[in-house]
């Protein structure tokens, strides 16, 4: 979105549109909604912006619900916000701690934000992309006047009526729509900055989850968050954020439901086992954490080999930091004679995950053929040099 259409659409008639128009599903949708605004006399800035919203909404309702439908975005704000449900536990930990004047630096279009202040923290929030930060404050305005939107840099913050620091460093290129990763060095405002920042003031810091670990503070609390199977963020906590005792934690939401471990370091390994009756995927937060030997003892399980984040055991356990897989049997690793065997079992539907193999499971999914009503997971791996298909079922 550039500052034209912004213009355009921050106007009763604009919003009116865009909430008569609705979410947009599809191309189609799309092409017809144009169509239909143009001929009712529309300027182009303003069916762009429409239309452009529509579609974003019907997206952003996978990270914040009903919540989207009053909200507007930027393509790369709605990629890089924090979703709603991981946004909460940021706010809880805030409350928890005591501390109530937060200042968002870096809010985006205002996903965490709109957490602080939903549980009712007063709220700094800025943000140095002129168009996100005026999004950033239609989104926030049904918090004032407790919460204020800045248009300004993160380092150039008076952050003297704050007691804590919310800062999610920009590691993307600047723009509206298509952006790309840059490297740590380049983040804005800096991490160094960033750290030093941390060291005086409670502070959270949001970096991806395959950020540098020997890059990390040593005096920081890193939490790796997975939601719904993905892992999305490497929070690092500091001051009265940071918990007594807790360098590593793994946070797993799924299903409305959140479920933690933590530990004063990286948790060492169990040995290598030979596939048992059960195989576990531990969850990513977990593997990012290095907490997957803790895991593993309260599976009565272990590795099924050295670097590969699959355990087994014979014990029927499951807990939420795994999938848990009973296998059925192993079978021809290779796509043809895999195949004859899922087509003589009757496999028609099949799951098929992978680690230690370079595998497109959708490429190799066709290559095996497959006919039958019966499911499964086949599990891809590589054990002592050879490459392993392990046939299970979910638990």
């Amino acid at each position: 979105m550039e500052i034209g259409e912004l213009t355009a659409l921050l106007t009763p008639e604009g919003l009116r549109l865009l909430d008569e128009t609705g979410p947009i599903e599809s191309t189609d949708d799309a092409a017809r909604a144009v169509s239909r605004l143009r001929a009712a006399g529309h300027s182009p800035e303003l069916v762009s912006a429409v239309v452009g919203q529509a579609r974003l909404r019907r997206r952003a309702a996978a990270k914040f619900g009903t919540l989207a439908e009053r909200m507007l975005f930027t393509r790369a704000g709605l990629e890089q916000a924090t979703r709603l449900a991981v946004a909460t536990h940021h706010a809880e930990r805030l409350r928890r701690a005591g501390l109530t004047r937060v200042a968002d630096l870096g809010c985006g279009i205002g996903g965490d934000a709109l957490a602080f202040a939903g549980l009712g923290l007063d709220v700094t929030a800025v943000e140095a992309d002129e168009v996100t930060a005026a999004l950033a404050a239609y989104n926030l305005a049904p918090f004032r006047p407790g919460t204020t939107v800045t248009h300004g840099r993160a380092e150039e913050t008076d952050l003297s009526a704050v007691d804590a620091v919310w800062l999610d460093p920009a590691r993307r290129t600047a723009g509206h729509t298509e952006t790309s990763r840059v490297a740590a060095a380049e983040y804005s405002p800096p991490l160094d900055w960033a750290f030093a920042l941390a060291a005086r003031v409670p502070t959270g810091i949001k970096l991806g989850p395959a950020h540098d670990r020997d890059a990390l503070p040593d005096d920081a609390e890193a939490q790796w968050v997975s939601a719904d199977g993905s892992t999305v963020e490497l929070v690092l906590w500091s001051g009265a954020l940071a918990r007594d005792g807790v360098r590593r934690s793994a946070l797993v939401l799924r299903d409305g439901s959140a479920h933690e471990l933590t530990a004063p370091a990286d948790a060492p390994d169990e040995p290598v086992r030979p596939l048992g009756a059960f195989l576990h995927e531990p969850e990513g937060a977990v593997i990012r954490a290095r907490l997957i030997g803790d895991v593993a003892r309260a599976l009565d399980a272990g590795p099924i080999a050295p670097g590969i984040a699959y355990l087994t055991g014979e014990a029927p356990l499951t807990s939420p930091f795994v999938s848990s897989f009973r296998v059925r049997e192993t079978l021809p690793a290779d796509a043809k004679g895999l195949g004859k065997a899922l087509r003589a079992r009757g496999i028609g539907v099949l799951e098929i995950k992978k680690r230690g193999v370079d595998v497109d499971p959708a490429a190799f999914r066709r290559k095996l053929a497959l006919r039958g009503d019966e499911s499964a997971t086949l599990l891809l791996t590589r054990v002592g040099g050879r490459r392993l298909a392990i046939l299970a079922d979910r638990v």
